[in-house]
This record gives C-alpha cells, structure tokens and sequence, in this order.
C-alpha cells in the first residue's frame, strides 16, 4: 500500500509499505483523509522530540471500516482519539491521562494515518454522525483541541474575546466561540487571506502589521479589554502583549506551545489579578463532544479546509505549507488518490 513516510529532515516520501496486519481488538480502516497538523510540521523539520523516522505520518484521520468489529460494522466512518496514555503514572491514575508523563500519538511515537489501510484499536474509535461531511469529520481532532482549550478558559456566553493568531487552531477557536455564544471575538494575524477568512466567520479581523489588537479591543470594551484571550500564535510579541488586551480578572489560555521562553509581563497577572491557563490536548470526553460538535458546525468546518492534496502528490505538501503564495489555511491528505 501506498503511505507518506517521514525518512529525514525536511524529507518526506511516498512509498509502498506493507499493509497493516490485524491485532486483537482492532479493526481495519481504509483511510478516506488526513488532516496536516503543526506538529507533523516539526516533524517533517526535524525538531520534534520523539519522532524518528521512518515514520507514517498523520494523527487527524477519517476512516472507513473494512473488516466488521466488534463494535462497528463495514461501511462506518470513524475518526480516532490518537492519545497514548501509560495508565500507570499519577496524571493517568487521576484521571488526566491525556497529559500522561510519557504521553505518545499516533502519527507521531507510531505509524499514522497517511495510508491507504490502517488497524486501528476499536476503544479509541468514534463514529462519525451521518449529517458530518467527510472534510468536516477530519476536522474534529483539532477541534476537541479547542473544546479542551474552552473548558480550561473559563469562558462564558456573551463575553468579549480576543484570539491571537488565525492559523487553524485559531480560527477554528473564533468559530467554536461564536457558535457557544460570545458577543465579540477580536482575531488577530498578519496574513489577509486568513482575516478576510475570519471575517466570513463573523470574527473581528485585526491586522496584526498594521493595527494594534489591544487599541481595537478597548475601544469595543470602555477602555477594559477583553473577558478571555486565547494564544494561539506562538509568537514572541503576542506573549508580552496579550496581559495588555485582557481585563482586570480576566482569563489567558495558553493555546499555542511556545518553542521558546518569551518575556510576560506578570505585574499585570498580580495588579490585575488575572488567570493565566494552559491547554495541551483533550480527554476522551473532550473527544466525543467534538464529534458532536462537528454536526452542529459542519459547514464552518468545510470552510476551513483551503486545500486538499492526493496523497500521490503528498510529498511536496509541506513546501506547499510553508510558501505563503498558496495562502494554506488547513490542509488535507485525499488517502483515496494514489
């Protein structure tokens, strides 16, 4: 069967590989699409901590079962809670096992789901709702990303947010925050096709080259600052400036994982008495409301999708990631096209 292959840094290759054989509790899938996410990227770059080639890249998966479970029968499309969890350590006796000391990923501490075929344990499985489109249904692991961010933030219907960065994970936040309710949601990138993107959403664009998102949320909010930000960029300056577009007793949801130590300004967490949380990826709960979620917002969640790339052609998708002339929002692997 045909997969793409993580082989080295900055090298990806499409390859036959054998198909996957069965293992108890397991059940055969044959991959219909698999979103790119930012940690394939580092990945593919090198840089990220525990994968090693070669690898089958892809946690973000929709598959069709091909082999009847004992669960789910032939015909059914699954999408996969990708987490592996030791089950022995405190967070996973606690029940946190989703920030497991030794947490692992499909796609990442083992093969993923860029292939053609996959087994894949029939626990971790979720049937996709009949109204969830195909594209929309590969969507729903980032978007349990954002349901864990929004529980952690404390977030309310009718408040004023900011986002910092429209990338997927950010607009995919914007338009989960509208659809549970808040009266404002400010996002802010440097890139137009994106803000223009969120627009359609009926987010509040602010050019991040041009236009302060601090200056633009206080003259929406008496001069206070938003309810709740959410920090979805990884930058360095959204870092130092996101206590600034927040108000007194309002809440910061560390979204984005920042590479490297940035500068923060915590006076204002202590005179502001801010709450100030971090995120990194969903229970299984989580999980299954997001595949709830995803029949309620399944449109939005199309609209997110910007391109779509046969897996035949799929070695190149990270060049076509990284040139801002293809103006790549979220980015999907067509598994069928070989």
């Amino acid at each position: 069967m045909k997969a793409l292959i993580y082989t080295n840094p900055k090298k990806v290759e499409v390859r036959d590989i054998p198909e996957p054989t069965f293992r108890a509790g397991s059940v055969k899938l044959k991959m219909k699409y698999c979103g790119i996410c930012g940690s394939d990227i580092g990945i593919f770059l090198g840089t990220h901590p525990r994968a090693k080639a070669p690898l089958v890249l892809g946690h973000e998966f929709l598959g069709e079962v091909v082999e009847e479970g004992k669960k789910f029968k032939k015909g059914d499309r699954v999408v996969a809670y990708p987490l592996l969890s030791c089950g022995n350590c405190l967070p996973c006796r606690t029940g946190n096992a989703h920030v497991c000391n030794t947490l692992g990923l499909i796609g990442i501490d083992v093969d993923g789901g860029i292939a053609q075929y996959g087994y894949v344990d029939e626990d971790v499985l979720f049937k996709v709702p009949d109204k969830v489109s195909d594209i929309a249904a590969t969507v729903i692991e980032p978007l349990a990303v954002i349901v864990r961010a929004i529980h952690q933030s404390n977030f309310k219907s009718l408040d004023v947010v900011a986002v910092i960065g429209a990338g997927p994970i950010g607009m995919i936040t914007g338009m989960m925050l509208k659809h549970m309710g808040a009266s404002k949601i400010f996002i802010s990138d440097v890139d137009e096709k994106r803000l223009e993107m969120a627009k359609q959403f009926g987010l509040i664009p602010v050019n991040a080259k041009t236009e302060s998102m601090e200056t633009i949320s206080k003259l929406d909010t008496d001069g206070e600052g938003v309810d709740v930000l959410f920090e979805c960029s990884g930058a360095e300056i959204a870092a130092m400036e996101m206590t600034n577009i927040t108000r007194v007793g309002g809440s910061i949801c560390m979204v984005s994982v920042h590479k490297a130590p940035h500068n923060v300004n915590l006076r204002d967490i202590n005179f502001k008495e801010q709450h100030m949380v971090g995120t990194r990826v969903y229970t299984k709960e989580e999980f299954r409301q997001a595949v709830e979620y995803a029949a309620q917002i399944n449109g939005d969640l199309e609209k997110i999708v910007s391109h779509i790339v046969p897996l035949k052609d799929s070695e190149n998708v990270f060049d076509m990631i990284a040139d801002p002339q293809y103006g790549t929002v979220k980015v999907l692997v067509d598994c069928t096209k070989i």
